[in-house]
């Protein structure tokens, strides 16, 4: 079984920690908002040029759909655009963390067109909100999230490594941001395996 050890657990926290800190919390909100609304347009550009059924199908088995993608992506920022505005509102969001593989009870359900509208509903008043936020408004609130990243194992592999971390309404804007960026390059690499293409996030 392929494992973590400590210090590449700690170190990859602590970058984590660092880069939430240095593009979110200390970051001016207007730069925030701009690199949140741009990663959110590349998501939603990428999927909106695949049809239906090519969405709904998968490259392999062990990776998901871009329907699936897509959902994913929908029932996450959904709750996590309502996370938000409890931060901007100067208020902890309650109940656990957002999971981090959240999907809908059946994925590919939701007609396609639909699925990007709500995509890109959700996505709009996530910016919205942000650039209603005052660029000195507090970041004394947190909240709870789940943080996944790749980190190499004692035996070579690639593993996901998940923890649970605090941040406040600045660094979550900025963990949604990654949060689209990481599922476009899925996308890409789903394209990639029906022999599609899109360029690289901005």
């Amino acid at each position: 079984m392929s494992t973590v050890t400590a210090a590449t657990e700690a170190a990859l926290r602590t970058r984590v920690r660092e880069y939430l800190r240095d593009n979110g919390t200390q970051a001016p909100t207007a730069l925030i908002r701009r690199r949140v609304a741009t990663a959110f347009d590349n998501l939603e550009k990428c999927l909106r040029a695949i049809d239906a059924d090519r969405a709904a199908r998968r490259a392999w088995p062990a990776e998901w759909s871009l329907h699936e993608i897509a959902d994913h992506v929908v029932e996450t920022h959904r709750p996590s655009r309502d996370e938000l505005r409890e931060l901007l509102a100067g208020r902890r969001p309650a109940g656990p963390p957002i999971p981090a593989s959240l999907q809908s009870k059946d994925p590919i359900a939701r007609p396609w067109p639909a699925l990007l509208d709500d995509l890109a509903r959700v996505h709009a008043e996530i910016v919205a909100d942000l650039g209603a936020a005052p660029d000195d408004w507090p970041t004394n609130v947190h909240a709870r999230v789940v943080v996944v990243i790749n980190a190499e194992a004692t035996d070579g592999a690639t593993v996901p490594l998940a923890w649970e971390d605090e941040i406040d309404w600045k660094a979550y804007a900025v963990f949604l941001r990654l949060h689209a960026i990481d599922h476009l390059n899925q996308a890409r690499k789903v394209l990639a395996g029906f022999g599609g293409h899109v360029g690289a996030p901005k």
